[in-house]
């Protein structure tokens, strides 16, 4: 049995990018009936991890809260930040935590040293096959773009091609008799790309 003392609960939502929805999550939140008020929401994108409503609620918790998560990834992007924030939580904070999608995972459960021990430990292992899970999917792209490239598959936007008289235009420019920016109108392409172009045959010129 868990304790019945009184204390503020709060549940962390967040969504890596602004196209991911969060429904599932609040959701899970309502099931646990955390109140609205108290549920703190972040949206990001995979570069940004500023976190400002974490921060938010961080300055709120209070020793015996108790946060609510759906999964124990929220915490942050890798092995080393959730193990950090998870230590901030229960050790600095002096909080509770319950991941939703693992049970084990709940730090009402076990207050002597066997239940701390079988919690951190299994947060420990959740979270290094979640790390190394991210860089295996790194390690499979990379994989896979090296062999599209040897098949001869090209990456990134296609070259603009040049319009038929791209010489006749690039002899006026040479001749001065154009703007390097009107020569690059009439070719359908930007002052910089016409310059690349000017400068191959340049180099087709001295060969």
């Amino acid at each position: 049995m868990y304790k019945m003392e009184m204390r503020n609960v709060y549940g962390y939502v967040r969504v890596s990018t602004r196209e991911q929805r969060e429904d599932r999550q609040m959701i899970a939140m309502e099931e646990v009936k955390v109140p609205g008020k108290n549920i703190f929401m972040d949206k990001q994108s995979g570069k940004d991890f500023e976190r400002p409503m974490y921060k938010k609620m961080l300055k709120k918790l209070k020793e015996d809260d108790l946060l609510y998560i759906k999964s124990i990834d929220r915490l942050g992007r890798n092995y080393e930040e959730i193990l950090e924030q998870w230590r901030l939580l229960t050790k600095e904070k002096k909080i509770d935590i319950v991941v939703l999608d693992m049970p084990l995972l709940d730090t009402r459960r076990g207050k002597d040293l066997m239940g701390t021990f079988i919690a951190d430990l299994v947060l420990q292992l959740l979270s290094f096959i979640a790390e190394n899970d991210r860089k295996n999917i790194r390690q499979r792209q990379r994989e896979g773009i090296e062999a599209a490239r040897l098949r001869g598959v090209r990456f990134g936007r296609p070259k603009k091609p040049v319009p038929e008289n791209f010489v006749q235009i690039y002899n006026r420019w040479l001749m001065k008799e154009i703007t390097a920016k009107e020569a690059a109108r009439q070719c359908n392409l930007t002052v910089a790309t016409f310059y690349r172009r000017a400068n191959r045959q340049d180099k087709i010129h001295l060969s």
